[in-house]
């Protein structure tokens, strides 16, 4: 079972029960962050990309890869970032050895914990060898995290890019006129998390950037879209997804339902 501490709110001095979040490994392997008992949660005032981050050793494969960092809302507003002890994690029913090794015997015990969970890191945790992920015949059904914030549905979308085969997602170089842009190889992605649905120029600005990249432009918003750029979208063949509030991007045209279906692998060149 993953791991449940006790994360006090320096604020308001509420307690919260927290069970830190296991994610997949490109093994296949459930991973999840190892909390670290003895630290203390820290006050989240601003954000910072690099911060959003931790760094955990798969305990079966030995892999290390970039995961969300724990945080936990308290009901006073304060945003807690859950201390952790970088490096190492668990595999629900095994951790990793101190050194940051596998334990003996861990990997190729043929595992199906994991089964289900069809994303691994949401920045650069690809497997060795060159070209894309296969499809999705080879892919577990997605899973994410639940949207709460902003940064959720980033996260959301970043897990979603890499199941679908998209290596070394990253926050984009270019920001969008309005939300927040994702790259990959391969793929710019607009995260939109606002209330209003996005309109033709916000698809016509992603697709143009995309043009410029020769990247496939991936749309994502939480709250829809307009007429107009659902027709646009169409006629340019940019895929369009919506994030429900389980984090489960949702296709909602033609280009979206088959990238959806095939994985980026049959989109590579």
């Amino acid at each position: 079972m993953t791991e449940t501490v006790a994360v006090r709110c320096p604020a308001c001095r509420r307690e919260h029960r927290y069970t830190a979040p296991a994610y997949p490994c490109a093994c296949g392997a459930p991973v999840a962050p190892r909390l670290d008992r003895d630290g203390s949660p820290t006050p989240v005032s601003h954000r910072v990309w690099q911060d959003e981050w931790v760094t955990v050793r798969c305990g079966s494969c030995g892999r290390p890869g970039e995961w969300p960092h724990p945080e936990v809302g308290c009901a006073c507003g304060v945003v807690l970032r859950v201390a952790v002890v970088e490096g190492r994690g668990g595999t629900g029913d095994e951790e990793a050895a101190a050194d940051g090794t596998p334990p003996t015997g861990s990997a190729g015990t043929g595992r199906t914990a994991a089964v289900g969970r069809g994303e691994t890191s949401a920045r650069e945790m690809a497997p060795a060898g060159g070209g894309r992920q296969p499809t999705a015949a080879a892919r577990p059904p997605f899973r994410s995290v639940t949207i709460r914030t902003a940064l959720d549905a980033v996260t959301a979308t970043a897990l979603y890019l890499r199941w679908l085969g998209y290596r070394g997602v990253r926050r984009a170089d270019q920001r969008p006129p309005s939300g927040i842009g994702l790259a990959a190889r391969g793929v710019v992605a607009q995260v939109d998390p606002a209330v209003r649905p996005a309109g033709l120029r916000d698809v016509e600005c992603l697709w143009l950037t995309a043009m410029t990249e020769s990247a496939d432009g991936l749309y994502f918003s939480l709250a829809g879209y307009t007429d107009d750029a659902r027709a646009r979208a169409d006629a340019l063949g940019v895929p369009l997804f919506v994030l429900d509030l389980t984090g489960t991007p949702r296709p909602v045209n033609a280009p979206a339902e088959a990238l959806a279906a095939t994985g980026s692998a049959k989109r590579a060149p």
